[in-house]
């Protein structure tokens, strides 16, 4: 009969071990997982700027050698006379008495 309680308590520790290093190896698939998700992430942000940063050059030189247009004549003036010139409003300034006594 003793020989019989030690088999089973052997047969439980390896049964103990197999289960840990499964747990052991689907911790580190799964972390590896991640890592790779991280990675991924990272490239496609890297990949999404260039190509918009590749874009910002691309139209910034395509407005820099765009010819210019020319200045058109000014917008008429609103209201009711606006075959007139455009009167620019007057501006009145007013000085105060510096030496004002208070009352």
């Amino acid at each position: 009969m003793t020989t019989a309680a030690p088999l089973i308590n052997n047969t439980q520790f390896s049964a103990n071990v197999t289960t840990k290093s499964q747990e052991q190896s689907l911790y580190q698939s799964s972390g590896a997982i991640v890592a790779a998700i991280v990675v991924g992430v990272i490239i496609i942000f890297t990949v999404v700027l260039l190509i918009l940063k590749t874009y910002n050059r691309h139209m910034r030189v395509k407005r820099e050698l765009e010819p210019k247009p020319t200045k058109t004549a000014m917008p008429p003036a609103l209201g009711q006379n606006s075959h007139s010139l455009p009167q620019h409003p007057a501006v009145t300034f007013i000085p105060v008495d510096i030496h004002m006594q208070n009352r």
